[in-house]
This record gives C-alpha cells, sequence and structure tokens, in this order.
C-alpha cells in the first residue's frame, strides 16, 4: 500500500495542475448534473416486508381513500364558544370544498360531513379536518401543500380573531434540513485549530479547501442519483457533516507529514510522496474501516438504512481518493510556503529547523512538555489511571440501560413550527393518540355482512386497554376489504402506544378463528414502532460485526493480541458514553434550552446504528495513528515505556487537533440542526470526545504501559493466518534504503542475499547442504542481463521455493531479494503481474506476454533426453521473442530454469551465461555454446552462492514469538 501510494504521490506532485483540474471538472459535471436532474432528498422512511408496510400497499390499491398520507387543519373557537356553530360551521364546510379541489386529494373528512362526520372535540371547542392524499408523503407536489396552507390562513381569515387555525399533519411533518450559518462556525473552528497546529495560513487553509471541494463532490453526485433512486432527507446532511469532518482530518495528517519530513531537510517532491505513503497509508486504512462499518449498515436489511450507509460511505471514500490525489497535487504547488516563514527562511539559509530559534536551542516546545507531562502522568500509576477512565465512562453510560427507539415526527420540530403548533393542539383537544392513530385492515370479502362484522369487529378493539376510541370501522366500496381507526390513549412516541400494537397483534389468531378475517396493524405509527424495533434488533449483529471486524483489522496493523482488544474495549466504552449523553439530553432534557432541544422523548431509531458505525471508524482512526507512532519507537529499538512517551508525544499534537477540529464540525449541527441529523451529531460530538481525549490519550497509554513488551506479541500461527497492512511505511522505507542495491551489482535483474523461506530447515536437514536444525537460506545470487539462472530440482530441494519467491509467488520469511528493480516481499503482488510460469508446452503464449522473468518449468521435461523437436520449438520461442526485443515491443526477459544446466544450455538463446546451484553450495558460470559448438566443462569457474543462515539473522526477521513480521 505505501508503494503504491509513493508512486501516486510522485504522478500527482508531476501532473499537479492535471490532478486539480480534473476534481474541478468532476464537481463542475456534477453540479450541473444536479441542478438539472435532482429530484430533491424527501423519501420516506419504509421497511418493505414488515405487517405495517405490506398492510398500507394493499390498502393503496383496495382502499386508496385511506392509503397514502394525509394532512390536518385544526379549528380550535374561541374561549366560550363551538366550532360546530355558526360561524365556524359553515365557514369549515366552505373551506372543505376547496380543498376537496385540490389535486390529489381523494377524501376529506370533517365533523359535519352527512354519511361520515368525524373529528368535532369532546368539548365541541375544536374541529379536525383531515385532508387523504393520494400518493406517498415524498410525492405530494408543491401545488398540492400550498393550496392546503392557502386554505387554512383563509380559514383563519374568516373566523373570529380569537380562533386558532393550524395546519399539519404528515405531509408537514418532516423538514428538509439546510446548511446554516452556525454550522459554518465548526468549520471557523477548524480553521483555527489548524493554523495553531500547523502554523501556515496556507497549510491552514488547505485541509479546508480540499474537504470543501470533497464534500462538493459527495453531495452533487448524490443529488444525480435521486434521479434514479429515492433518497431520506437526512442521507445528505449525514454525509456533509461526516465527509466534511473526515475530509479535514485527512489532509490534515498528510499535510503534517509533510511540514516534519521537510523541517529535517527532506526534498519537497520527495517529501510529499512520502507523506503519502506514510501518512497517506493510515488515511486508506481509516477510510476502509469507516466505510467497511457503514456499509455493514446493510446487516439490518433496511433499505433505507443501506442507501444511508452508503451515501455516507461514498462521502468517506471521495475523502480518502481526494486526500491522496489532490492533497499531493496542492502541497506540490504551494512548495515550502507550506512552512510557516521562519522555517522557510533557516531552511533557504542552510540551517536545519531544528537550530532555528525556539526548538533544540530553547529545548522541547511548549506542546511537547504538556504532552509529555500528560504521558507521563497517566502511565506514572497505570492500574490507578485504568481504574479511574473506567469508572468516569462507566458512569457515563448509565443513562444507555434507558435509551428508547423512535422515528422523529412533528413533536421534534420548532416550538414555532405550524406542524408542531397542530400537533400540541390536537394532542390538547382530542387527545395524544390523536396524533398517532392505528389501522386495523384485512379482507372481509368472504363476510354476507361486511358493515355488521366490522361493528363487531370495533367492539372487540374497544375492549383492549390501551384504546381511547375506535372512531371508523366501516368496509370500502367493494365490501372486500375492512378499516377500524384506533385511537391509542397515548401519543405516537409513548412505550404504551407500542405495547398496544403488539396487544393488537397478539390478538390476530383468535380474531381470525372467531370471524375469518385476519388483521394486520399499520398506519405511519404502527410502521415506526416496526422500524424502531427492527433497527434494535439489528444492533447486536451489527456490534458484533463492528467489534469482530476491529479485532481482525487491528491485529493485521500492528501485529498483536492485546492492542486490538484493548482498542475494541476502548471503543465499546466510547460507545456507551455517547449513548448515554443522546439519553440524557434528548429523553432526560438535560442541557436541552442550551442545545435548543425542542421536544424531549425517545431518540431517533437510527441514531444507535449510526453512530456505532462511524464512531468505529473514527476511532480506529485515533488508534493507528498514536500506537502506530509509539509501534514505531518500539520496532526500532526502544523499550516499552520510552517507546510509548516518545510515540504519545510525537503524534498527540496531530491527533488531539484531528479531535478537535471533527468535535467541532459534529457540535456546529446540534445547536440549529434539522431534528434528525442534531442527535446524530450529538452522539458523534461525545463520543470522538471520549474516543480521542479519554480513551486513545489516557486509557491507550496506560494500558499498554501495564503490558509493557507484552503489548506487541502475537502467537506464530496468527500472524501467519492474518495478512499484513502496512499502515507505518515500513515497506517503503526499506525499499528507500535498497534503492541503490545490490552495492557490487547495481543492474542485476535479479539480487538475492540471506534468504530464508519457507521449510528450509525441514528441507535441508537430511538432504543436500546438510544443514542443522536452524536452517539454510536460500543462496546469495547475482543474475545480471543476459544471464539466466539455472535451479536444478536434481541437486537442492529449494529450488521451487526460490522459483516461486523470485516469481513473487511464495513468502519469503527473511533476507532480501530484488527481482526486475522490485524488493521482496513488498513489491511481491507487483512483480506476479510481470512474471510468467511456464512449461514447455505454454512457452511460446507466456513470452507473448512480455514478462520482465520467465519461470520455465522443465522437471516434466526430462533432462538431456528431452526430444529435439521439444528443444527446437522451445528455441525458435526465444527467438522469436528476441526479435520482439529488438523491436522494442517486448522488455527483455530474464529466465529462470527449473531444470538442469546440460537441457538449458540446448534451450536458451545463444550468448545466455548461466548461473548454476550444484550439491555442494556452489555456483558454476557458462555460456551456452553455438547448436555447432562444443559445450563448456562442467568445471567451469565457480562462486559460491549458498551460505548458511545463522539463528540470529532467522530472528532478527522475526516477532518476539518467532512469527514472520
Amino acid at each position: 500500500m505505501s508503494t503504491l501510494l509513493h508512486a501516486i504521490g510522485l504522478w500527482a506532485t508531476r501532473a499537479r495542475w492535471l490532478v486539480l483540474a480534473t476534481w474541478i471538472a468532476i464537481l463542475a459535471v456534477l453540479g450541473i448534473a444536479a441542478g438539472l436532474f435532482s429530484q430533491g432528498a424527501n423519501a420516506p422512511i419504509t421497511i418493505p416486508g414488515t405487517e405495517s408496510q405490506e398492510a398500507i400497499d394493499t390498502l393503496g390499491r383496495t382502499f386508496p381513500e385511506v392509503s397514502g398520507t394525509s394532512a390536518t387543519i385544526i379549528v380550535v373557537a374561541a374561549d366560550g364558544e363551538r366550532a360546530d356553530q355558526q360561524p365556524y360551521e359553515q365557514t369549515i364546510v366552505d373551506a372543505v370544498d376547496e380543498l376537496e379541489q385540490l389535486d390529489d386529494v381523494s377524501a376529506v373528512t370533517h365533523p359535519f360531513d352527512e354519511q361520515a362526520a368525524a373529528g368535532l372535540s369532546d368539548d365541541g371547542q375544536a374541529a379536525l379536518v383531515t385532508v387523504q392524499i393520494t400518493g406517498a408523503q415524498s410525492d405530494v407536489s408543491d401545488a398540492t401543500a400550498d393550496g392546503i396552507i392557502a386554505v387554512a390562513e383563509q380559514l383563519q381569515d374568516r373566523l373570529p380573531a380569537d380562533a386558532e387555525v393550524s395546519y399539519g399533519g404528515d405531509v408537514f411533518s418532516v423538514s428538509i434540513p439546510g446548511f446554516t450559518a452556525t454550522e459554518a462556525i465548526g468549520v471557523v473552528i477548524a480553521f483555527v485549530v489548524l493554523l495553531f497546529t500547523l502554523g501556515s495560513l496556507v497549510a491552514a487553509g488547505m485541509p479546508l479547501i480540499i474537504a470543501i471541494i470533497g464534500v462538493g463532490v459527495t453531495i452533487a453526485g448524490l443529488f444525480v442519483t435521486t434521479a434514479f433512486a429515492e433518497m431520506t432527507s437526512t442521507t445528505p446532511m449525514l454525509a456533509l457533516m461526516l465527509g466534511l469532518a473526515v475530509g479535514i482530518d485527512y489532509t490534515l495528517f498528510i499535510v503534517s507529514r509533510h511540514q516534519e519530513q521537510l523541517r529535517s531537510g527532506l526534498g519537497v517532491t520527495e517529501s510529499i510522496a512520502r507523506a503519502t505513503a506514510t501518512s497517506g497509508s493510515a488515511v486508506v486504512f481509516a477510510g476502509l474501516t469507516v466505510i467497511i462499518a457503514l456499509l455493514g449498515l446493510a446487516v439490518a436489511g433496511i433499505p433505507f438504512l443501506t442507501a444511508l450507509g452508503v451515501a455516507a460511505a461514498a462521502g468517506v471514500a471521495v475523502a480518502v481518493l481526494i486526500g491522496v490525489t489532490l492533497t499531493p497535487a496542492v502541497l506540490a504547488m504551494a512548495g515550502l510556503k507550506i512552512l510557516p516563514k521562519r522555517q522557510r527562511d533557516a531552511l533557504a539559509a542552510g540551517a536545519p529547523i531544528e537550530s532555528a530559534p525556539a526548538s533544540a536551542s530553547h529545548g522541547p516546545s511548549r506542546a511537547d512538555r504538556f504532552f509529555g507531562g500528560w504521558v507521563r502522568g497517566v502511565t506514572a500509576k497505570p492500574v490507578a489511571t485504568i481504574l479511574a477512565v473506567l469508572v468516569v465512562l462507566g458512569v457515563a453510560a448509565i443513562p444507555m440501560t434507558q435509551l428508547r427507539l423512535a422515528l422523529p415526527g412533528a413533536e421534534t420540530l420548532e416550538e414555532t413550527d405550524p406542524a408542531r403548533v397542530t400537533y400540541e393542539l390536537t394532542g390538547e383537544h382530542f387527545g395524544e393518540g390523536a396524533n398517532g392513530p392505528l389501522i386495523l385492515t384485512g379482507s372481509i370479502i368472504t363476510s354476507d355482512d361486511p358493515v355488521g362484522l366490522m361493528e363487531d369487529l370495533a367492539d372487540e378493539v374497544r375492549d383492549i386497554p390501551g384504546v381511547h376510541d375506535v372512531p371508523l370501522a366501516t368496509p370500502n366500496q367493494n365490501a372486500d376489504t375492512g378499516i377500524i381507526q384506533v385511537v391509542p390513549e397515548d401519543g405516537p412516541q409513548a412505550e404504551s402506544t407500542s405495547e398496544l400494537v403488539a396487544e393488537l397483534r397478539a390478538h390476530h389468531d383468535e380474531w381470525l378463528d372467531d370471524y375469518g378475517v385476519s388483521l394486520a396493524v399499520t398506519g405511519f405509527t404502527a410502521v415506526g414502532i416496526d422500524v424502531s424495533n427492527l433497527l434494535g434488533e439489528a444492533l447486536l449483529p451489527f456490534g458484533v460485526l463492528v467489534v469482530g471486524l476491529s479485532l481482525i483489522l487491528l491485529a493485521m496493523v500492528f501485529r498483536s493480541v492485546w492492542v486490538p482488544i484493548k482498542a475494541t474495549l476502548g471503543y465499546l466504552l466510547s460507545v456507551g458514553a455517547a449513548f448515554g449523553a443522546v439519553v440524557a439530553v434528548f429523553q432526560w432534557g438535560w442541557l436541552g434550552d442550551a442545545l435548543n432541544v425542542h421536544a424531549t422523548g425517545p431518540v431517533l431509531s437510527f441514531m444507535p446504528i449510526i453512530l456505532m458505525g462511524v464512531l468505529f471508524g473514527l476511532a480506529m482512526d485515533y488508534e493507528v495513528f498514536l500506537v502506530s507512532r509509539i509501534r514505531e519507537e518500539y520496532v526500532h529499538g526502544a523499550d516499552a515505556q520510552t517507546a510509548i512517551r516518545r510515540g504519545f508525544v510525537g503524534s498527540a499534537k496531530v491527533v488531539t487537533a484531528a479531535a478537535l477540529i471533527m468535535f467541532a464540525v459534529f457540535a456546529a449541527f446540534v445547536p440549529e440542526g434539522d431534528p434528525s441529523i442534531k442527535v446524530i451529531a450529538l452522539g458523534l460530538a461525545v463520543g470522538v470526545f471520549v474516543d480521542a481525549f479519554i480513551v486513545r490519550m489516557t486509557l491507550v497509554p496506560a494500558v499498554l504501559a501495564l503490558l509493557g513488551d507484552r503489548a506487541w506479541s502475537m502467537p506464530g500461527w496468527l500472524s501467519r493466518v492474518l495478512p499484513s497492512f502496512d499502515v507505518e511505511g515500513e515497506g517503503l522505507a526499506r525499499e528507500i534504503a535498497h534503492a541503490a542495491w545490490p552495492a557490487d551489482m547495481p543492474q542485476a535483474r535479479i539480487a538475492a542475499d540471506a534468504l530464508v523461506l519457507p521449510g528450509d530447515a525441514a528441507s535441508t536437514s537430511g538432504g543436500a547442504g546438510g544443514a542443522d536444525a536452524a536452517g539454510v537460506g536460500a543462496p546469495t545470487i547475482r543474475v545480471g542481463v543476459g544471464e539466466a539462472l539455472v535451479l536444478d530440482p536434481q541437486q537442492t530441494g529449494r529450488a521451487v521455493p526460490i522459483a516461486e519467491a523470485l516469481s513473487g509467488r511464495g513468502p519469503i520469511i527473511a533476507g532480501t531479494a530484488k527481482v526486475a528493480g522490485l524488493l521482496l516481499p513488498e513489491r511481491a503482488a507487483s512483480l506476479r503481474s510481470r512474471a510468467a510460469w511456464a512449461t514447455p508446452a505454454t512457452l511460446r503464449e507466456a513470452l507473448q506476454d512480455r514478462p520482465a522473468v520467465l519461470v520455465l518449468d522443465l522437471r516434466e521435461a526430462g533432462q538431456a533426453d528431452a526430444s529435439s523437436a521439444a528443444v527446437d520449438g522451445m528455441r525458435s520461442a526465444f527467438a522469436a521473442h528476441a526479435v520482439s526485443v529488438a523491436r522494442g515491443a517486448a522488455p527483455e526477459v530474464t529466465p529462470v530454469v527449473l531444470g538442469g544446466a546440460e537441457l538449458a544450455r540446448r534451450i536458451l538463446p545463444e550468448g545466455t551465461e548461466l548461473v548454476t546451484l550444484d550439491r555442494t553450495s556452489a555456483a558454476a558460470s557458462a555460456r551456452v555454446p553455438s547448436p555447432v559448438s562444443t559445450p563448456p566443462a562442467e568445471s567451469a569457474t565457480e562462486r559460491p552462492l549458498i551460505s548458511p543462515v545463522k539463528p540470529e539473522v532467522v530472528s532478527h526477521f522475526s516477532d518476539s514469538e518467532g512469527s514472520a513480521r
């Protein structure tokens, strides 16, 4: 990964203007397309397959008058007056006539309907007009919604001044969130943090600009997709919030590493490439964890949640892509201006930055002294620190035990919003249950008395505890479907309403036996309850997925068992604290006025699963940047305690800045945010703060100090099973160190020193070479241009493992190897694409792929007794390839022959020199003769190629448990 990103960084540096123009063009194209094709983001939250949703879909076909969505207008007469008297009655009837003329209005229910009067409060002071509209909530046209508003306003004008008229209902209960000036405060705070962290206006502005471009691409792309798929209003705002936060942080990590390298004297171009490779690797890893966690939302099996996760994951993916491509391009444009002026002047004067004022001559910086004191404090008594953190976060998580989930309704809107006013007036005059009526529906096609059947069922429903009223029980016009409207005693968010839904469904079999009707419970309240229940049930499998993923990914990165366990437990503590804060604020009302919480009650039903997914990625982000620096110090020779102190001081400043930026961005969405967004934003803000400052920067150093060297151990079997993910750039550092290797033959096509391959000890203990149990490595190999390596399986048992390793197909435990300019094992994947493995039958086809290295497997072809036709065919294939090389159509190939030297001489082109291995660990070099010449004697000039590998050499490339690194 680091090698690939190094190449991307170099390319982006050279093609800086192309990269910038490409991203701007993408933004422009998507922006124009969004303006032309966007259908808006106001899709309803539904779950296909649930009882309530299937019943609603059925009603849309059999009983359209009660399907679709609805709006309400409530009229409250002045004190001492009644709504069923004049002038109220006639004015309301006139308004109903106007409502019935609006497009898509299928029915209007009011207290003065001669056939089905409904909607007069018990005291007669309030009248409720219900407007039934065909289609889903998101399909209601602006003309219809504006028409309802206009009728309500005219109704207010026609009634006495003390009367109150308000409109609301499902049509007006969902607000479309937008970006306000309050959210921009988070960006301003982020800029201030960046300025203090990076010390330069150019450096501080760069992450913001790059993140904004990335967010623009994401949001524009999402609105383009609305031309083909529906999207909830929460989706783009979550993508915006998350994309902005991670976009700033990811660029910050790369810019900070680039500044550090420039101060050490590295050139601009190479510094950009290395920063992209090292910090960029961590960015890719962190981004992948967030993306995987967000895509994991699909485990709930809920379409709108899956779409939300995919959209948010797309935002993070764009942030990663733009971070590792546009960031190096812009850094190249900035040059040394990315540094503060004082540091630029020091570099221009030829003095190292460390000798500049306020640096080495004045001792550690203030930040280094602060973080040094912090880490000394938390690791001085690690047990006490661990216990303190556990107690504090345990107490913070206590409110989580009372977490209740629901979908947001009008009650979460601002107090002055007409839909909120209507909701409260309806609850005041008709009871809270009137805001969330339930519907029982079923097929009654077999009944010969549909009206009587519905009345009998209504009587059964009235006897159920929790039912306030059954105002309507009727068949449809075709008498094949019946509905019963049920008004609960409490509102749609009340726990008693959820219990009532469960109770009604519990009577299903009883009513089916007694009346022959299969009744389903539906209505928007029931849909919301079903959504919340399914989301609650999905938390456990999703949590198992996230925790399991955390353990595996961190084990891959840190080659440790304890580090993943500690990181995962810390993540769970952060989640608990975040849930606790959400419950305290949005259910209990703590700091409600300060945070502009409009109403207390159950929290957004998909908040927990979203928060768990996003916070998982961010927690792994901080874990990687902090612990990788500690591990780097440990790997380079520092003892465990010293590594903790050095690594913490070296990374804490950037981690602190990144956490403060994320906290500011998330927190800015709380005061004025949409109700659906602000609960997620608060949870993320608290979760980020707790995870970064309490878990990662307090608990983690204490746990590592307590574990000591054991923190970095891993059983050998586990190390062999898990793939390695190099986020620290160790592989890149090794490639840079071996750029001119081998010194004795810099242009060698194949070079190897002190290789140790799997099975060396076993294969050599009883075979050629007679090595001891410590193992004998592969030979010291040098193969230049025009030479071929011959590995005879008859002479050494390591012929096949060596061939596999040198073609990128086999593992290397230790040692150094470079083939076709690619260092192994770091570039094994690249080598595999440039190396071919052929038999005599497939040689010609393999050479047509233009490989740089070719393993010719002659084990099945025999030795000197190979047929002349087979030999001629192989020589012809090599001759044809030589023509392609001469024309520049193919690169020169370096053969590795798995067979005897005699047969190799007969096959390879004239002039090819052979490097061979024999039983005495020696090499012979001989020129391949022409067909008419006499073969050279077997006693050709020899040079040693195999040397025993000592046990200490093997252990140098292994971890403390003897497993490969």
